[in-house]
């Protein structure tokens, strides 16, 4: 009897300090779950049927640009010969092997429904299209200015919304001249103010610098480099994380977004950093940004959420297919969306982002991504701080 109770005992003992142990661990997690940050956000879904079937058996090459108009049109410019032989080469004999596929023209325009409602682009009489386009953003008085990357694309043009072309700047020719006044030198994007008398130009490719244009004459008014420095054309080399911080521009500076407070938000892609200078040049901070990423870099693209305080920066991570939601005024990233893949709501180089007045988002996609998205505004939500929320997939939590 004795031996018998001591077993009944002991067993009773190691079962409360197992209890006792797993009571301890459920306290253990609820503490950390309520020590999490929690933080309001923006939440999003993707649109899977979003943009509607092209007709004439189109189809998009790589995605390079995309801009939204006052009527919540969405531009989206792609380049036609990034299309591969096996693509094309159906339709391209004479006669045909098959209907498809045919590459789409240059600019496309589609409705808030994904239809297709204009199209145009492409050379034209009186301005030089560029051999490489790159980057499309509608200004204030609903204008479209597309630039270009290509080794002699020194100029950017400007069109009404339909087209119609209205003046160029600087002229096709190679090499840098990142203090010239005459010409550029691989305009990335370019960029305006709310009142749109100004336009940022990120110039970008071959130059290193942000270059301030008179929107309405394109009249040269003033340029920088990083930290406000003079631009150089100095190249760096390649970019190492642990080196100190470069003190110009790499190639490409890839967006200069100015705010309606009188900041302009830099994307220097490859070196992973915003750099952040009010509307004369004068530097105020900078945030790396997934500063381990090396090659084409983390910071592609910026756009602002369309409250009136532009509290959200949505920043394009082409290198680590995803976007950042980022709090603007500490540039904190408070979450992220988006997956490497091909299924909708994943990315394959995710490289321009955009809002409409509804507070949607629309990508592009270059590489072999070549696609258009548009991620659907679902109201302010909470997440963990720094969470990662994957594939913004329709009914997903």
């Amino acid at each position: 009897m004795p031996r018998k109770r001591t077993w009944i005992v002991g067993g009773t003992l190691l079962a409360l300090i197992a209890a006792l142990g797993v009571g301890q661990a459920a306290l253990e997690a609820r503490a950390e779950a309520e020590a999490a940050e929690m933080v309001e956000v923006p939440l999003f879904e993707v649109d899977p049927l979003w943009p509607q079937p092209l007709p004439n058996h189109w189809i998009l090459g790589s995605a390079i640009g995309v801009g939204v108009d006052s009527r919540d049109r969405v531009y989206v410019i792609h380049r036609r010969e990034s299309l591969n032989e096996r693509t094309e080469m159906l339709a391209a004999y004479d006669p045909p092997r098959a209907d498809c596929c045919v590459a789409a023209p240059n600019v496309l325009v589609f409705d808030g429904a994904g239809e297709l409602v204009d199209h145009w682009g492409g050379p034209g009489e009186g301005y030089d299209w560029p051999s490489s386009n790159h980057g499309l953003t509608v200004d204030p008085d609903d204008n479209v200015w597309i630039g270009g990357n290509g080794r002699d694309d020194s100029h950017l043009l400007k069109f009404t919304r339909d087209g119609e072309f209205l003046f160029q700047v600087g002229h096709p020719a190679e090499g840098v001249a990142s203090r010239s006044t005459e010409r550029l030198g691989g305009v990335a994007k370019i960029s305006f103010t709310a009142e749109g008398d100004e336009a940022y130009v990120a110039d970008g490719y071959r130059n290193k610098r942000v270059a301030v244009l008179d929107a309405s004459t394109g009249e040269f008014l003033r340029m920088w480099g990083a930290y406000g420095n003079e631009p150089r054309d100095v190249e760096l080399g390649p970019y190492d994380p642990d080196a100190p911080a470069a003190q110009q521009f790499r190639t490409p500076v890839h967006c200069a977004e100015p705010t309606d407070d009188g900041l302009v938000y830099v994307c220097d892609r490859v070196n992973d950093r915003i750099q952040v200078f009010r509307l004369d040049g004068t530097f105020v901070e900078e945030k790396r940004i997934a500063p381990e990423t090396l090659g084409d870099g983390s910071v592609w693209d910026i756009a602002f959420s369309r409250d009136p305080e532009q509290r959200f920066i949505y920043l394009a991570d082409g290198a680590n297919m995803r976007i950042y939601v980022i709090d603007r005024e500490s540039l904190e990233i408070l979450t992220t969306f988006g997956d490497g893949g091909r299924q909708p709501g994943q990315f394959f180089a995710v490289h321009s982002i955009a809002t409409d007045s509804r507070g949607n988002i629309y990508t592009t996609e270059t590489y072999e991504g070549k696609r258009v998205q548009k991620f659907v505004y679902q109201g302010m939500g909470t997440v963990e701080k720094g969470s990662d929320q994957g594939t913004v997939w329709p009914g997903m939590e």
